[in-house]
């Protein structure tokens, strides 16, 4: 086993929890009730970033100019208010057995987001018991910048007391590969997504898995063969 890893970094959605479909769907709908578009194929590319970097990115994009404060909490809200009215997304295949796994290895878990959905955060004790300390969680209350800026990882690594080199990231999308590879963390991708696999290497992911179920199947060898055993 690594002997200096100390942490596991989970991002939440689509790692956690199957909840990326309705929020692309969520998105979508929204942002086509405003007359603004945003495919549910390119949610999945912005994921991991805060809500109102989402929203600004698209207006910047078809109206030229960034979203008042009041467009953001506007859309933000209607969003949630349309995620909320989807079925509870569940736990994602594989990954309550790789945190039981990390548990076992005498790692700690973590949770880095960019999700401010309340309901998603509220539900992590009951999905999870005994998983995630809320002190170590960073959420998009949390950072200024948000994935794919390193600032989320970073703020981890502060708030576990860790280096680098003493954590690992696991995530599932480019923008969240790209802040956990510029954290100078060994960053797992786990394609539970649409997206062609070439995009998460590019991002930078050290190593690949198609699910979390894969994931956890290898996740001794992984351990075995990460640097600086």
């Amino acid at each position: 086993m690594k002997k200096k890893l100390k942490a596991v970094l989970f991002d939440m959605d689509g790692v956690l929890f199957n909840s990326m479909p309705y929020h692309a769907e969520a998105w979508h709908q929204v942002m086509k009730s405003y007359g603004l578009s945003l495919s549910r194929e390119e949610a999945y590319l912005h994921e991991g970033r805060t809500g109102s970097s989402t929203i600004n990115l698209v207006f910047q994009r078809e109206l030229g100019r960034e979203a008042t404060q009041e467009e953001i909490e506007n859309i933000y809200k209607e969003k949630s208010i349309l995620f909320n009215s989807y079925p509870d997304p569940e736990r994602m295949p594989g990954a309550w057995e790789l945190l039981q796994k990390v548990k076992s290895n005498g790692l700690t878990p973590m949770v880095v987001t960019g999700s401010g959905q309340h309901s998603l955060l509220d539900r992590l004790e009951h999905n999870f018991p005994g998983m995630f300390r809320k002190e170590l969680m960073v959420t998009a209350y949390d950072v200024k910048y948000g994935k794919p800026n390193p600032e989320p990882y970073l703020m981890a690594l502060g708030k576990g007391d860790l280096q680098a080199d003493e954590a690992v990231v696991i995530e599932n999308a480019p923008l969240g590969v790209e802040s956990g590879h510029k954290a100078g963390i060994f960053t797992i991708a786990v394609n539970t997504g649409p997206l062609d696999e070439q995009v998460l290497l590019e991002a930078g992911a050290n190593t690949l898995y198609p699910s979390m179920t894969s994931l956890c199947e290898d996740w001794e060898e992984i351990l075995e063969t990460m640097p600086n055993c």
